[in-house]
């Protein structure tokens, strides 16, 4: 009995230690194997003590060891970056480069125009210089931009403007090891352009978009374009849908504040020229469509009263829809535009049409009155006698028959007859002289209406031929 329990005894014992030691051995396996990652590091760990080629190693490069952080190789701690490089010094060039991505929209009412752009500055800042054995420059968001020192560009005569900051802010800072910065960033800024619409709409305006630096006078910070006119670049694609875009160039000149100073002021200038094909369909064609409609009513009757004056009428109010419409896209400006001289001169002659009918109405009305007055003064003389022959003068030649058949000599019988004859004679020639002379001045109305076929067109045709020749 005491026997088989020792037996059992020992047995437990033994299958425990049997089951500790698999678990042990399969623990060290498991560590020996290992995940990828962890076997490489220990291989490339074992591997670093090992005695290897002088040709296989490669010196490590500080600016790109993830031990060191930005500001420490920086030094950005040690120095005070509120103020400038070579601070007491001469002035710190600043070079300036520009990029057009976009000239987005001309706006005529508010005179300003929107153009996106990226905007480099290029300067040089001893205090940012790192070393480096492959002369490799470092990379920054605009987190670091806020810890130094960058020049403090602003757009002068700017409305409004922003810095793009989808899907982080559009900035970068990239410095060398000498110290020499890039920083630049994509900006849209809306600016003024002061345009003259005196020729609106064969003008070609002018605009500028001026770079400035708010704080620092020339004596600071010089402020120049880094490679002249090649500075600035553009896109190939930008268009206007009423503009076609000339020219870009870039000018420096100085500019004087009384209470500050002189400070260097960058411009990027570009012409446009105005598309006219939009406004000979929405303006010119109509407004000549119209008075020509108007020359139409000279081929009217002018007795057909209801056909003119609603045609007159009808061009006139349209001519006033045209001017209304083209100067409500404008801005109220005090001088008279180009498309304002042809609008009015047209409406000028839409109106006088109306006028020339008028007066044709009128002329017609008093020759008719003048007319009927005449032929209630004339006597009824239908009972009376009249000589069958009668001299200029009013006078009878001898031996001449009167209306009743006899014959009346010089000094013969029945002149109480002859002398009545004689006198109704001379009424009615009178009254002949009298109708003859009102028919000379009376004037012809309808041959008004056919001076103005001629007269009209023709004044119309060199008035097109001055304007587009002038501002054309």
């Amino acid at each position: 009995m005491h026997f088989s329990i020792l037996f059992l005894f020992w047995g437990w014992l033994l299958s425990t230690e049997c089951k500790a030691h698999w678990q042990g051995k399969e623990i060290h396996e498991v560590y020996k194997k290992g995940s990828r990652p962890q076997r490489q590091r220990r291989e490339a760990h074992g591997e670093s003590h090992k005695q290897g080629s002088p040709i296989l190693k490669r010196s490590p490069d500080i600016t790109k060891s993830p031990l060191t952080k930005s500001e420490q190789l920086l030094r950005i701690d040690d120095h005070d970056f509120s103020m400038r490089p070579g601070f007491g010094g001469p002035a710190i060039p600043v070079g300036v480069d520009v990029q057009v991505e976009s000239l987005d929209s001309i706006s005529e009412v508010d005179m300003d125009f929107t153009m996106t752009l990226y905007l480099r500055h290029y300067w040089k800042d001893e205090r940012l210089s790192f070393p480096s054995t492959n002369n490799q420059s470092m990379t920054f968001d605009g987190r670091l931009v806020k810890k130094i020192w960058v020049p403090d560009m602003f757009f002068v005569h700017s409305k409004r403007s922003f810095i793009h900051d989808t899907t982080t802010d559009n900035v970068m800072l990239r410095v060398q090891p000498d110290g020499k910065v890039l920083y630049s960033l994509r900006v849209t800024v809306t600016a003024m352009c002061n345009m003259d619409f005196s020729r609106f709409p064969l003008d070609t305006q002018t605009c500028s978009l001026e770079i400035e630096s708010y704080a620092y006078t020339e004596d600071d910070l010089m402020l120049y374009w880094k490679n002249g006119n090649d500075s600035l670049k553009t896109d190939e694609r930008i268009s206007l849908s009423q503009f076609l875009i000339q020219e870009f160039h870039t000018t420096t000149k100085l500019a004087f504040y009384s209470s500050t100073g002189w400070y260097n002021r960058l411009y990027i200038n570009f012409t446009l020229r105005r598309h006219i094909f939009f406004f000979l369909l929405q303006t010119y064609f109509p407004a000549t469509l119209m008075v020509m409609l108007s020359w139409v009513s000279f081929w009217i009757d002018r007795r057909a009263v209801p056909a003119r004056v609603p045609l007159g009428i009808t061009t006139v109010l349209t001519m006033s829809t045209i001017i209304t419409g083209v100067n409500a896209s404008m801005p109220r400006v005090s001088y008279i535009k180009a498309v304002d001289i042809y609008l009015w001169v047209s409406f000028v002659f839409v109106f006088l049409s109306v006028l020339e009918y008028a007066a044709v109405n009128y002329l017609t009305t008093v020759q008719e009155r003048k007319e009927r007055k005449l032929r209630d003064k004339l006597p009824c003389t239908c009972a009376v006698p009249q000589p069958r022959q009668m001299m200029m003068d009013g006078t009878y030649s001898d031996g001449e028959v009167n209306e009743l058949g006899q014959y009346v000599s010089e000094n013969g019988e029945k002149q109480d007859r002859m002398m009545v004859q004689l006198a109704l004679g001379s009424e009615r020639n009178s009254n002949r002289r009298k109708s003859q002379r009102y028919s000379s001045m009376k004037i012809d109305t309808h041959a008004i209406d056919k001076y103005s076929r001629i007269i009209f067109p023709g004044a119309y045709i060199l008035f097109n031929l001055i304007y587009w020749s002038i501002f054309s």
